[in-house]
């Protein structure tokens, strides 16, 4: 187990005052070591705090002068300080086990853990879920929660997740639900193994076991060229037609027995079918834009200036391993500046985006005087990738290698952690100068604007 690393101290605060420096190793707070941010918070709340500090192998006890409630004023360097609980399971879609080698270590890690599914949206299938784990979340409200269903049918989902305890996981969320936690729920669609008449058995099951769900998100499967599974493919355009009608006709069943939607299809079965992307109110409040459930109508709403930008500085795919704010993504996240050259005043205006986001942007940069979007294939993954947050560094320096000098080349910021892209380049090893914008349609508006 480690300990919370200080790795900041605000000015002026009670930390600051207590003498707690950057590096600083709080190994104990009132007697008890931290497991994980939650219980930090909590200990580090109280009034008067006593923390053990080791600070260059010495040990030291001081006690932090501060009213209950008030913010101590130090942030430490990750989210978990014992043990992240790993997955279990063995899906055959699972996207880790379609990486390609030699990326950072990190991006391995496979997690089932519900304080990370609280903390930044993870989703866990619940296998190793426990009495113990369901007692924590009710006793501090660790809600929401975000859970993999994919089949409600008990042996499907056991033999999709390649684990026995798939087929009675799901009685924990039953359980979140019964206890007044908000869950959200996912259905990651596998050609030929949980569609067609599994789908409308788990809408179904859904509405009959769990109609307490805050959402469920209907997202296709992802296959890079790096999979094994040679049963995992990508969905033909009848299969996505399929889906999308399935969905659009439970959310009416829904909208009759419950009132609301409750299931959405990913942006991407929209992509794929040619489809006009549903008004904003039918998403109920974007409530899983992050999963890519209406983030492209709400990307076009804030372009447009129709709605106020929500979405902020954004991080990269794997935002929960690298680049994310210890106390989780609903924290404040410092936007990502990134100066390599400058480029002149009014010059001609490139967006970068993957193929998928291209599709978003071209009617909406349509009309614009200087302002084109350029494509960016991902061969780093291959396969049917073309979500702009997985693109890598190789790909866009290919793309920029034959763009013209003197252009300003706009890059969304959900392309990087940390400053870095998955493969491990920065924006300062590309061929051309780049601005990294955040990740919302206000932002990119104001970016052209310039």
């Amino acid at each position: 187990m480690s300990f919370p690393r200080v790795v900041s101290v605000a000015p002026g605060s009670p930390a600051e005052a207590a003498g707690l420096l950057p590096g600083d190793e709080v190994t104990a707070v009132n007697g008890r070591a931290p497991r994980d941010v939650l219980e930090w918070r909590l200990l580090v709340d109280d009034e008067d705090p006593e923390l053990d500090v080791r600070r260059s192998g010495i040990d030291r006890t001081t006690v932090v002068e501060k009213r209950a409630g008030e913010a101590l004023g130090a942030a430490v360097h990750s989210s978990v300080f014992d043990q992240v609980q790993t997955c279990d399971n063995h899906c055959e879609f699972c996207f880790i086990y379609q990486l390609p080698k030699g990326m950072r270590r990190s991006l391995y890690l496979k997690d089932d853990d519900y304080r990370l599914s609280f903390l930044y949206g993870n989703f866990t299938t619940l296998t190793r879920f426990t009495e113990a784990d369901l007692e924590r979340v009710i006793l501090e409200g660790l809600s929401p929660l975000h859970v993999s269903i994919h089949a409600t049918d008990p042996e499907v989902r056991s033999r999709m997740l390649r684990n026995r305890r798939g087929a009675t996981s799901l009685r924990w969320l039953r359980a979140l639900l019964d206890h007044g936690v908000t869950v959200h729920g996912q259905v990651v669609v596998c050609p030929g193994v949980n569609d067609g008449a599994v789908l409308e058995s788990t809408m179904a099951g859904v509405l009959d076991e769990y109609p307490e769900l805050a959402s469920l998100c209907i997202v296709p499967l992802g296959v890079s060229a790096h999979s094994t599974e040679a049963a995992m493919r990508p969905h033909t355009f009848d299969e996505a037609v399929a889906v999308v009608d399935t969905v659009e006709r439970w959310q009416e069943i829904y909208q009759r027995l419950l009132g609301r939607r409750l299931a959405f299809v990913a942006d991407e079965y929209y992509l794929l079918t040619g489809r006009r992307f549903p008004d904003a109110d039918a998403y109920e409040g974007f409530e899983m834009h992050e999963d890519g459930v209406g983030m492209a109508r709400l990307f076009t709403e804030e372009f447009l200036g129709r709605r106020a930008s929500t979405t902020g500085p954004q991080s990269g795919f794997f935002s929960w391993v690298d680049g994310a704010p210890a106390e989780g993504y609903r924290a404040p996240r410092a936007a990502t500046t990134v100066t390599v050259r400058t480029t002149p005043h009014r010059a001609p205006v490139a967006v970068l985006t993957g193929s998928y986001g291209a599709r978003v942007l071209e009617p909406l940069l349509a009309d614009m005087d200087g302002v084109r979007v350029v494509t960016v294939e991902n061969q780093f993954f291959g396969g049917n990738i073309g979500v702009t947050g997985l693109l890598a560094g190789e790909d866009l320096a290919r793309a920029l290698a034959g763009e013209p000098d003197g252009h300003r080349y706009l890059l969304p910021d959900v392309c990087l952690s940390e400053g870095r892209f998955l493969d491990g380049v920065t924006p300062a090893d590309l061929p051309r100068a780049v601005e990294i914008v955040p990740t919302d349609g206000g932002a990119l508006r104001a970016a052209l604007a310039r």
